[in-house]
């Protein structure tokens, strides 16, 4: 029998955050693990007569092994069937399930970084895609074991906090979501109205421009759950120091005691209690990786808890996060990389300062 959380994510999934409508060609990624949320999806997405193009299974256990053992002419190749893939969907689902989140971390940081450079052009033409208009895409979780595990939780307490920070318990959550676009539309056009933003913290004095650039309201549409604006910063102007106060979690590595300083737009100084090494490798990965790529700010004030998975703590209420690396187009940001790294930031003993006026403290906008 069908669990009716999943039946019901599956209908937000498909009614609100990708809007699927007849006719719409629409690829689902995800692992094993996730296959009953899967089902439902599928199911949901017949009814509306859209055509479900692919059910790609995401297998990290295989994507280990070619990074382990295959050559550098196998981890660079890209095959034309992955090249058509991105141009074929009209909207895209993503499923992390993850059942081992720590699958790559002893892999060679250097043959990662390698694979990943190899993919540059498929992110960036599904960036533009996505961004565009032109295709919609969703990423969303299904709690397992791995997860619940990472947070410190049970799994039946770790699905109810997923669904929590979803909405999921309420009568009408797709109602709870336009609400919650609406509160932060206002946020979002209050930041528009400015150019430098000035954020201090505990370990933290940064300052970056942000004038003509687009705050996205994020409610539920690219992630689900959600609840962040952001944009892209001006590219050269980000500079001084941020002390991260969580773990930063890529590629299965959590880089701790993470401090980044910033001069001209670009990481200069970069030091961490763990996974230094993996530190600077990212870094170096191409050249827009010591680049901002996005500044954020976390606005689910139903999340209140780290759980060490970047969907949720990026959307602590109370947070911010910057992403090291690409830019997503639809912001005007314009730095481009094979990365696209959040870190996430405690403000709830902080302040932000925007053209000077203060207009966030202790975790919330004073507007």
């Amino acid at each position: 029998m069908a669990d009716e959380r999943h039946q019901k994510l599956a209908q937000v999934l498909v009614h609100y955050s990708l809007e699927l409508k007849a006719g719409d060609r629409l690829l689902i990624q995800a692992p094993t693990a996730a296959f009953p949320l899967t089902r439902e999806v599928f199911r949901e997405a017949i009814r509306t007569g859209a055509y479900v193009v692919a059910v790609e299974t995401l297998q990290p256990e295989l994507t280990e092994l070619l990074l382990r053992e295959g050559s550098d002419e196998q981890l660079t190749y890209v095959s034309e069937l992955d090249r058509l893939r991105v141009e074929q969907y009209t909207a895209r689902l993503y499923v992390w399930g993850e059942e081992n989140t720590r699958a790559l971390s002893s892999v060679d940081p250097k043959r990662l970084a390698l694979y990943q450079r190899a993919r540059q052009a498929l992110l960036s033409r599904r960036l533009e895609r996505e961004a565009s208009g032109e295709a919609r895409w969703c990423g969303t979780l299904f709690p397992t074991h791995a997860y619940a595990q990472d947070a410190g939780m049970s799994l039946s307490s770790y699905e109810e906090f997923v669904f929590t920070a979803g909405m999921l318990d309420m009568p009408d959550p797709i109602g709870a979501w336009r609400r919650v676009y609406e509160e932060q539309q206002r946020i979002a056009a209050f930041l528009g109205q400015h150019d430098e933003l000035h954020i201090v913290a505990p370990g933290t004095d940064l300052r970056l421009r942000v004038g003509g650039r687009q705050w996205i309201n994020c409610a539920g549409k690219a992630n689900f759950p959600d609840g962040e604006v952001f944009t892209g910063p001006i590219e050269d102007s980000v500079s001084g120091t941020i002390r991260f106060s969580y773990p930063a979690f890529y590629q299965g590595y959590a880089v701790e005691g993470l401090s980044l300083t910033f001069e001209e737009g670009r990481v200069v100084k970069a030091t961490a209690r763990t996974n230094q090494a993996f530190l600077e490798a990212m870094l170096d990965v191409d050249p827009g990786a010591r680049t901002v790529g996005e500044v954020a700010f976390g606005l689910n004030y139903n999340i209140q808890r780290f759980t060490c998975n970047t969907l949720f703590d990026e959307k602590i209420g109370g947070t911010m996060h910057l992403a090291l690396g690409a830019s997503l187009p639809e912001s005007g940001g314009r730095n481009q990389s094979t990365i696209h790294w959040d870190m996430v930031n405690d403000l709830r003993e902080g302040r932000v300062y925007a053209d000077g006026q203060l207009c966030y403290e202790n975790g919330r906008f004073l507007i």
